[in-house]
């Protein structure tokens, strides 16, 4: 905890003058999605108000937002933690996934877009592969869709799929083997993205919907086996 207690120090400069619960929130979503607070992880009041600078009521208002985001969960009488996802939901997180980032690809317009942000990530994605940084990798890999939403234009969409893609990195971070997991989508996102180079959105849509649907079922597989464990093990 004392590690991630120093990075929210760091943090602190990013509040300024105009310290507010959002601005605190979207620190420590940033914190959750990262991994720095694991899922089942307590959240004390006081050591993250102590590192941000921020007072209690800040900090509650801050809980509270994510809370209605599903990244925490308040446990009467005993806090807030991160929230421990259940199979229930990565299957509606995904299911969230193909309706909002297939149509957003179906709903382009003509050729040529604007792809600087896939590509770029794209490229992160190929250098975590060369330094065997599979944790960034997974990154990069949501950054691709998060830059795949952002071809909207929309930032409602924006907005959604941030909240959404939050709550899959808990899953990501139940998940023992993230190179298993993240490395065979890298190739699919550079199939995506030349799809799209090329003005073919109906075959970048077919090739989206594919991945999806096997992303989903290899996390599934493996989410629900860790829960299973996990749970066992706590018996």
């Amino acid at each position: 905890m004392a590690e991630q207690l120093a990075g929210l120090a760091d943090d602190r400069a990013l509040l300024g003058r105009t310290s507010t619960a959002e601005r605190v929130a979207d620190i420590l979503r940033s914190r959750v999605a990262e991994g720095y607070f694991p899922p089942g992880t307590r959240l004390s009041e006081d050591s993250i108000g102590g590192a941000l600078g921020v007072s209690r009521n800040t900090l509650r208002e801050a809980f509270r937002l994510l809370t209605h985001e599903r990244l925490l969960v308040h446990e009467l009488n005993r806090g807030v933690f991160v929230r421990v996802l259940t199979v229930d939901d990565v299957e509606d997180i995904y299911r969230t996934r193909a309706l909002v980032e297939c149509a957003v690809v179906r709903g382009l317009g003509e050729p040529p877009y604007a792809l600087d942000g896939l590509a770029g990530a794209v490229a992160e994605g190929e250098r975590a592969v060369r330094e065997g940084d599979w944790k960034t990798l997974g990154t990069a890999n949501i950054h691709f869709h998060r830059e795949l939403v952002a071809l909207a234009g929309s930032e409602r969409t924006d907005e959604l799929m941030r909240s959404v893609f939050a709550e899959l990195r808990l899953a990501f971070h139940v998940v023992d083997d993230p190179r298993r997991l993240h490395e065979p989508y890298l190739a699919r996102n550079q199939q995506i993205l030349q799809a799209l180079v090329a003005g073919e959105k109906g075959r970048a849509e077919e090739l989206l919907a594919v991945y999806l649907g096997d992303s989903l079922e290899r996390v599934v597989e493996v989410y629900r086996r860790r829960v299973g464990e996990e749970g066992a093990g706590a018996g």
